[in-house]
């Protein structure tokens, strides 16, 4: 059966600031507004979707994703290691370094479990020389002990959590591997079983990116390069696919007041030239699609 391709929906350019690398959309169900980042030049956006308006603080280093805490606050996963921004001030305060010994690395995606464990995975940074993969999953606890589950792969991306809690997704996006995995998830514990794989986008135009998963535990991976995002369902099908006018779709987020909107941020570098898409790295806004995605937890830590 062949997916289901975009249809009756809308795609709205919500912020367009030609973020080179916009990535980790997280939604706050309580201010009902999106936080998320441009990696390379250390940006952290706050956006109220209702007007448009955002607040941004600078890092002063590579972030590659975010958490929301209970305490208020984010968690933020920088090439340096985990750290707290606090927002009023913004002040950064250190909380661990897992990779202080690979200079070349970075921290790239990353998502709380439902139980509110923030999993974030590092990459090898581009820029530095070519290595063997050296990227690894973490594991950041409430008493901010951090456990390293995974190594060997080139980019850690697309982490996402079953409505249960019961599975965990994940992709390397190499170019040569780009491939999605799906693990059995100990929501009590914390802890993956052994990775099977889920789908290979081989099959799709777009490699693996940030990802998320909605109420019918359907996850939906943006698929970079490809013009495309792509819901998969459960079993591992390819049910829909999301034509875009933007080339390099990022990470994809549920959000508004009934968790009905798909927020989708976006890389505005590395696009093809001559391409015509003079909004590419702003922040999307996707309606009509008719399911709705699941609350992010915060950090409690």
């Amino acid at each position: 059966m062949n997916p289901e391709v975009s249809v009756g929906i809308s795609i709205d350019c919500l912020v367009d600031n030609h973020s080179a690398i916009g990535e980790g959309a997280v939604w706050d169900v309580d201010t009902q507004r999106l936080w998320w980042v441009d990696i390379p030049v250390g940006l952290v956006h706050c956006t109220d979707v209702t007007c448009g308006t955002t607040e941004t603080r600078t890092v002063g280093e590579p972030v590659g994703c975010l958490a929301l805490r209970e305490q208020g606050g984010l968690v933020l996963a920088t090439r340096k290691g985990f750290k707290v921004l606090d927002w009023d001030s913004g002040a950064l305060s250190p909380i661990a370094d897992p990779e202080a010994h690979l200079p070349g690395n970075r921290f790239n995606d990353g998502q709380t479990d439902p139980a509110g464990r923030f999993w974030a995975g590092t990459m090898h940074d581009p820029t530095a020389p070519e290595e063997p993969p050296s990227g690894t999953f973490y594991r950041l606890d409430a008493d901010h002990s951090v456990t390293a589950w995974r190594s060997g792969f080139y980019t850690c991306n697309g982490l996402a959590f079953s409505p249960d809690g019961t599975r965990m997704y994940f992709s390397d996006s190499f170019p040569a591997v780009r491939n999605i995995y799906v693990c059995d998830y100990d929501l009590d514990s914390g802890t993956p079983g052994p990775p099977e794989l889920f789908f290979d986008t081989r099959d799709v135009a777009g490699r693996p990116d940030g990802g998320t998963v909605d109420a019918d535990g359907c996850y939906w991976q943006a698929g970079v390069g490809g013009w495309q995002l792509y819901r998969i369902t459960p079993d591992g099908r390819l049910d829909q696919t999301i034509d875009l006018p933007i080339e390099r779709p990022s990470r994809p987020m549920f959000g508004g007041p009934n968790l009905d909107t798909l927020y989708l941020t976006t890389l505005g570098a590395g696009v093809t030239p001559g391409t015509d898409q003079p909004q590419a790295g702003g922040l999307f806004a996707i309606t009509g699609l008719g399911v709705q995605g699941v609350p992010q937890t915060r950090f409690p830590g």
